[in-house]
């Protein structure tokens, strides 16, 4: 399996403690860098609102399997959270997308730490990406 980088994220968090724990409750701006040769791969993703965007959490610990949530002192696994630190550390973000220049998008909601790699981007749609009802039995909010 081979994982190939489609551009770098700009974001003004530098470290994984200034980062938010969730991205949508960040008024925060970043800038999605986009190599050239996946350029033409923007081609109508000025008419999404909002974009999923797949990074790499570079940062990570990838030894961590279980780990404390902002929700609670519990420990739970890492396949039943959202840690950045995990084996593979791939995390996803749904962002607002504010402008596209050239090979540049300027969004809003990311988390993402700065300098990490970015994975992939699809349009985000809550016809098929929302499902109601859904819940996490030792999720509270």
């Amino acid at each position: 399996m081979e994982l190939v980088p489609i551009g770098k994220i700009s974001s003004p968090y530098r470290t994984l403690q200034e980062a938010p724990f969730q991205g949508r409750f960040s008024d925060q701006l970043a800038e999605l860098e986009i190599y050239a040769q996946f350029a033409e791969g923007l081609k109508d993703v000025d008419q999404a609102t909002h974009l999923i965007i797949l990074y790499w959490c570079h940062l990570a610990n990838r030894n961590t399997l279980q780990t404390k949530t902002p929700f609670g002192p519990e420990i739970r696994g890492v396949f039943a959270c959202r840690s950045p630190s995990r084996p593979n550390p791939i995390a996803f973000c749904v962002v607002e997308l504010l402008e596209v220049k050239g090979n540049r998008l300027l969004v809003s909601g990311l988390d993402a730490v700065d300098g990490s790699p970015l994975l992939d981007i699809k349009p985000y749609s809550s016809d098929l990406d929302s499902i109601s009802g859904v819940r996490i039995g030792w999720f509270k909010k």
